[in-house]
């Protein structure tokens, strides 16, 4: 008989709460009260007015830049900005090769390629690896704020200016994350930002892009928006505005009442974020000098959102013992939360992205990547595990339990070689 105490082998479990341990977004009255308001007064906006401009006043208030225009969803946000950044047919962006597919799938439908670059083994863009992939069709660069992680916005500005390239953001992750104090999504030409049930800032379903540039702003519109919005938006006298009426044939705006719940949930925002902050802190100090686990290094400059508290496996450490055995372990100990990424993932491991001409034929003749052309991605990929990183202080003991379950299956690993 095995008497170990691990729960996979019979063992007491360390965690018999019922899930869901996480849930996301919390509904307070103030939510319920804003979506039932709206249901009242409209649910159907077609210009800037109402919940929608309030909307994008307080988001474009709390980015501290010019322009917000909302979408239906995250990956609508990116299209619309990389149509009103001019990418078209032909045009290359240089993309990292450890995203989610939506940071690179719109350049398709624009007739633009993704050119993946690597990542090094924090997951951020590997600029050494970047500048060799640069071509005279190179026309921008994505910076993705994985997990709420700030990219090092400092050398990638830097990189952009160097070699003449756009920067552009992609902050699905990263609401109200900085870098030396800067907001994630004020760096570059225009950053796009998802609004999906589990971000840090959820409309249930939406997005939005932000820009200080008034012509990419235009255009922005004019992707997404028509008529009323856009002939009040755009100057009568401006090149553009004789195609306000119809933009460019794509109607991607926000629900009303996803906008109203974002709304209500943005001014919770940055507390929501201090709370996350505070049980990161409390999680890594607790798993710190835990054989085969890392936690993520931090720069002092970044200021992190904590979408996620992404773990690095090291499974040299734990005697070679698999991932997934790991997961089990863990699954069993009754953190049903702990998680290997599904969908972020590398964009090289895709079919659309290895065969892109079976769905989209005008990409029948592109070469394309397949595993193993980027090691760093892959490598980043299959040995990172990510917890949930909760925001209330009464959530603390369930945070705690987490980490005592790892700790556990880590100190008992060898019962499961």
């Amino acid at each position: 008989m095995n008497d170990s105490p691990l729960a996979l082998l019979g063992g007491e479990p360390a965690i018999t709460t019922p899930g869901p341990h996480f849930t996301w977004p919390p509904i307070a009255e103030p939510d319920r009260e804003a979506v039932a308001a709206q249901l009242e007064a409209a649910v159907s906006i077609p210009d800037r007015s109402g919940v929608v401009a309030e909307l994008e006043g307080a988001l474009a208030s709390y980015l501290g830049v010019q322009h917000v225009v909302t979408t239906c969803t995250g990956t609508a946000a990116l299209h619309s900005m990389y149509a009103a950044a001019g990418i078209g047919p032909g045009d290359e962006v240089i993309v990292p090769a450890l995203t989610f597919h939506a940071t690179a799938t719109p350049l398709f439908h624009l007739g633009a390629h993704a050119v993946l670059a690597d990542v090094d083994e924090s997951g951020q863009l590997d600029l050494d690896d970047a500048a060799r992939r640069i071509t005279a069709r190179t026309k921008a660069m994505v910076a993705v704020h994985l997990w709420g992680m700030p990219e090092d916005m400092d050398a990638l500005v830097s990189f952009t200016d160097a070699h003449n390239l756009m920067l552009l953001e992609d902050g699905s992750h990263a609401h109200g994350a900085t870098w030396n104090s800067k907001r994630a999504g004020t760096f570059g030409a225009a950053a796009a930002f998802s609004l999906n049930g589990p971000k840090p800032l959820s409309a249930g379903e939406g997005g939005f892009v932000a820009t200080d540039d008034s012509e990419l702003y235009f255009r922005v519109l004019l992707h997404g928006q028509y008529n009323k919005r856009c002939r009040r938006e755009i100057p009568a006298n401006h090149p553009l505005a004789r195609y306000a009426v119809t933009g460019m044939g794509l109607k991607l705006r926000i629900h009303p009442l996803a906008a109203a719940l974002a709304h209500a949930q943005l001014p919770r925002l940055d507390g929501y974020l201090a709370g996350r902050q505070a049980t990161a802190a409390r999680m890594c100090a607790a798993l710190d000098e835990v054989p085969g686990v890392r936690m993520p290094r931090v720069s002092a400059s970044a200021g992190p959102s904590w979408y996620a508290l992404p773990l690095r496996y090291e499974p040299a450490e734990l005697g070679g013992l698999p991932l997934q055995r790991f997961f089990d372990a863990v699954h069993a100990e009754g953190a049903t939360e702990a998680d290997q990424p599904g969908s972020t993932r590398p964009l090289a491991t895709h079919p659309l992205f290895q065969n892109p001409g079976a769905l989209l034929p005008g990409y029948a003749e592109r070469r394309n990547p397949a595993p193993g052309d980027f090691p760093g991605a892959e490598h980043v990929y299959t040995t990172t595990l990510k917890l949930p990183v909760w925001h209330l202080d009464e959530d603390v003991p369930l945070a705690d339990a987490y980490t005592q379950a790892i700790v556990k299956v880590a100190a008992h690993h060898e019962d499961l070689l």
